[in-house]
């Protein structure tokens, strides 16, 4: 089949892309149905292929963002010793179709590989090809048996044929052809160190390598990639409340409520910071029935603002601005003003009523309703949140379907084009399914991101589903194993579908670690979320080192969630009091350097102290845009109550440096400069210097 038309996209980069080739005949089905062979239909093909990647769970598609580097592998060989070769056909959102060569792990697993760069959002196709390469099989057996005097003249005559058929291939340059008609010619009348020679010359092997001499060609199925946006994949998110930036106190002691014109003043400093998504929690009415007080307490005052998450009221439900920040118009003005600042807002979508919402008079077949007659109100034990109502998508699923997507909708002509959704693994997931689906397909610049702190299967199969980025279990995970072990499973086994959102803390979340491991836990959980993946968050507060809890909670004490909160953040920078510098310069690291703006190429090194975590992130020249490789290690002492003194083990390899080798490094915080080789001394103090963020020097 010949390429299909279209232009093809102009940044696709592969290590060893080759000439489109036609599809064989038997390549037109998939190798199940045996259509090259006579005999009954099978599953296996004439050469066996099995383990496709990249690939998602239960069928579903896997992800990719616009300049993510996308590893493609396969399972493939054939029986005796013969050569074979692999390649994968993609077919871009255009219809263009190109030709990748994979090459051949040599580790005895029969693993193929290769990465690309996919800078084109849409729909790709791809198949991985397999085929009988007779020029290696043909040059590895001569190379062997002309040396040892066996069989020379049959070697050199399956030369004289193999250059011969070469030398007819159409796809190849006229000039290409008449050398491999000379050599034919060659060899059909040379002797036996001729023949060696030529089944031993480079030469030959790099142009076979990029035009093979192909037969016995098999196919696999062809398989969907979704490729997102760049922001599906890459950012650096930071939360605020609205209604505490501009908050102030009254005279008699109660606090008037920011608004979007007064938040607004504190766009530029967020984005001064580096930030490029701005987060807000939910923004409309909230009800005031069993509205909360401070701290979570169950009556609230008459001046208390009440939980955000408690939506809906007499002003109306999820497709309404609380009154105390204003208009949808100054909601409008607030996104435009954001944009302008560098950043897109992402809003919550909290899919939960309070008892005053309209939707609960309206429609109370889309709640839960107990036998006393009264609406079930949400629960997370201990936990309970009496002001608010979970939904039940059981008792009318298309009226409901119907409402949700006519609110996504709206919020997305106000100018929103990224929903943090709040608990979605209490929500059905064919339902998420349904809706990101039908989102993305009129909009398919929305992102979504999953607040599912659950269990692993609906976490990882809300994923699978749709999401383009999910929260994770970072935040609990803080010693050098586990995060070892985390991080490794995050950039291996769920990269193909799960994006992580490397959040440090939430309105929920102030961890033991953060509570009690003073400022330099601070600085250490901000250094590891920066660079160990491409997408990370923070809420406001942590630049101020909030870490007092609630007596018996996760959360910080006088939670924001439930009350104003007022905050200098300018007094406490100026007084050097404050992460805002540190944060700045994590964000302009990363946006200097390409290979933190990639899941995949995180690989863990080693360190003789248990609290040195030692992990790089390479990216080859090929892929940088730069010409240069760019290669960062990170060195860091996650006990943040300790000077730690040891020797880091590192494998080089991974950035093209031999063992033993010596090379620089600097760090990019503090601008030291040292020679480093794979085994290197390390002193990190938890409290001046608890992190080094290295570059290897002449690489990036």
């Amino acid at each position: 089949m010949a390429a299909r038309s279209g232009n093809r996209p102009a940044e696709l980069r592969s290590p060893a892309q080759i000439p489109l080739r036609p599809r064989a005949a038997d390549e037109r089905e998939p190798a199940r149905v045996g259509a090259s062979h006579r005999r009954g239909a099978t599953l296996t093909g004439r050469i066996p292929l099995a383990e496709p990647r990249p690939v998602a769970p239960g069928g579903f598609s896997a992800k990719a963002f616009v300049g993510e580097i996308v590893p493609f592998g396969i399972v493939a060989f054939r029986e005796g010793h013969d050569r074979i070769g692999v390649h994968v056909r993609l077919t871009a959102p255009s219809g263009e179709e190109s030709l990748h060569r994979l090459t051949a792990r040599e580790d005895g697993t029969d693993s193929w590989q290769t990465e690309i760069a996919l800078d084109a959002q849409g729909v790709w196709l791809y198949r991985f090809e397999a085929f009988g390469d007779d020029y290696a099989t043909w040059a590895h057996a001569a190379s062997v048996k002309i040396a040892a005097g066996v069989d020379v003249d049959v070697m050199t005559a399956l030369g004289q044929q193999l250059f011969a058929r070469a030398a007819a291939e159409e796809i190849r340059p006229a000039s290409e052809r008449t050398r491999l008609k000379a050599v034919a010619a060659t060899l059909a009348g040379s002797d036996a160190a001729a023949a060696l020679a030529i089944a031993t010359d480079s030469d030959f092997a790099r142009l076979f390598e990029a035009r093979p001499l192909a037969s016995l060609a098999s196919a696999s199925a062809e398989q969907t990639l979704i490729v997102e946006r760049t922001a599906a994949g890459v950012g650096a998110w930071y939360e605020f409340f609205p209604r505490s930036e501009g908050a102030r106190r009254r005279a008699d002691g109660t606090i008037t409520s920011g608004t979007f014109r007064t938040a607004a003043k504190r766009l530029p400093a967020v984005a001064a910071m580096g930030f490029d998504v701005l987060y807000l929690p939910p923004i409309h009415p909230i009800g005031r029935t069993h509205r909360k007080g401070p701290n979570n307490t169950l009556h609230a005052g008459p001046s208390d603002p009440g939980s955000p998450w408690a939506i809906g009221g007499n002003d109306g439900g999820h497709d309404a601005v609380h009154p105390d920040l204003g208009t949808l118009a100054d909601f409008r003005n607030f996104v435009r003003a954001a944009r302008k600042s560098g950043m897109e807002v992402a809003l919550d979508l909290a899919l939960q009523a309070s008892p005053d919402h309209p939707w609960v008079t309206a429609h109370p077949e889309w709640f839960t309703t107990l036998p006393d007659g009264t609406i079930a109100y949400a629960e997370n034990p201990p936990k309970k949140y009496q002001d608010i109502y979970p939904l039940n998508f059981d008792g009318d699923p298309e009226g409901l379907c119907a409402e949700v997507f006519r609110i996504i909708e709206h919020w997305v002509s106000q100018g929103v084009s990224i929903f943090r959704v709040d608990n979605p693994h209490t929500k059905p997931l064919w339902f998420w399914e349904w809706l990101i689906a039908r989102v993305t397909a009129s909009h398919p610049d929305v992102v979504f991101l999953a607040e599912a702190f659950t269990r692993p299967a609906p976490l990882r199969s809300l994923a699978a589903v749709g999401f383009q980025q999910s929260y994770t279990y970072f935040t609990w995970r803080n010693t050098k194993r586990e995060l070892e072990e985390f991080l490794t499973a995050l950039a291996n086994e769920t990269a193909d579908y799960l994006r992580p959102n490397l959040f440090v803390n939430t309105p929920d979340i102030l961890t033991e670690y953060l509570q009690f491991g003073g400022r330099a836990a601070y600085r250490i959980r901000a250094s590891i979320a920066a660079t160990a993946a491409p997408t990370y968050g923070v809420y406001a507060g942590f630049e101020l080192y909030e870490n007092v809890a609630r007596p018996g909670s996760e959360e910080n004490i006088d939670n924001e969630k439930y009350e104003y909160k007022l905050r200098d953040f300018d007094a406490a920078e100026a007084a050097g009091d404050s992460l805002a510098p540190f944060l700045r310069k994590l964000n302009e690291i990363r946006e200097a350097h390409p290979a933190l703006r990639q899941l995949r190429n995180l690989a863990v090194h080693w360190s003789d102290d248990d609290g040195i975590l030692v992990y790089s992130k390479h990216l080859d020249a090929a892929f940088t845009g730069t010409g240069s490789a760019d290669t960062i290690i990170v060195v860091a002492n996650v006990d943040p109550h300790s000077v730690r003194e040891t020797t880091v083990h590192l494998d080089t390899r991974v950035w093209g440096v031999e063992p033993g080798d010596q090379y620089e490094v600097e760090d990019l915080v503090t601008g030291a400069v040292w020679t480093w080789s794979d085994h290197n001394f390390v002193r990190l103090d938890a409290f001046t210097e608890p992190v080094h963020i290295l570059k290897v020097k002449g690489r990036s």
